[in-house]
């Protein structure tokens, strides 16, 4: 599991720094206008992202008091964008320094946003938020395409593992 996770940790570092490159390109006016999706615009989108990322890591990290980042609009991108990528950094050292697939495998407690307690491996969840920032890194190449975007940034996996 340690090396599956190492592998999905540095894929989502390689897909976030693609999708941000993207976003500093864009000018204020296509971040924040109106596009119908999961969230109501290009840089709450990504916000979100780098917030649910910032929230996990602050879970596996026995935070209990967690805060989130993700609705704080007033941060300018290019800061969101290198805490983002920090946050992403911070989440493979921490499975890279686990020892063994045993670590990965206990089972830690957080509360969500509605204070309800809940109890799962570090793993799995690990899992989860890899897959959630590729579902958001989706809809952030859709939107990028209804903001009028022609040069999309490529980000599947099996491009990360292609790479030379």
């Amino acid at each position: 599991m340690k090396e599956l996770l190492t592998q999905y940790a540095n894929y989502n570092i390689w897909a976030n720094k693609r999708i941000i490159e993207g976003l500093l390109k864009l000018a204020p006016e296509q971040l924040d206008s109106h596009i119908e999706s999961s969230f109501s615009s290009i840089r709450k989108t990504a916000y979100h992202s780098w917030g649910a990322e910032d929230v996990w890591w602050q879970r596996i990290q026995l935070i209990e008091n967690w805060r989130y980042v993700g609705e704080d609009l007033d941060t300018p991108i290019e800061v969101a964008c290198e805490k983002w990528i920090q946050v992403s950094e911070d989440l493979r050292a921490f499975i890279e320094k686990q020892f063994d697939d045993k670590a990965l495998e206990h089972v830690f407690q957080y509360y969500d946003s509605e204070k309800v307690l809940h109890k799962q491996p570090v793993g799995l969840t690990l899992m989860h938020v890899f897959n959630h920032a590729t579902y958001h890194r989706g809809q952030i190449i859709t939107m990028l395409r209804q903001a009028g975007v022609t040069k999309i940034p490529y980000t599947d996996f099996m491009g990360f593992v292609r790479r030379k």
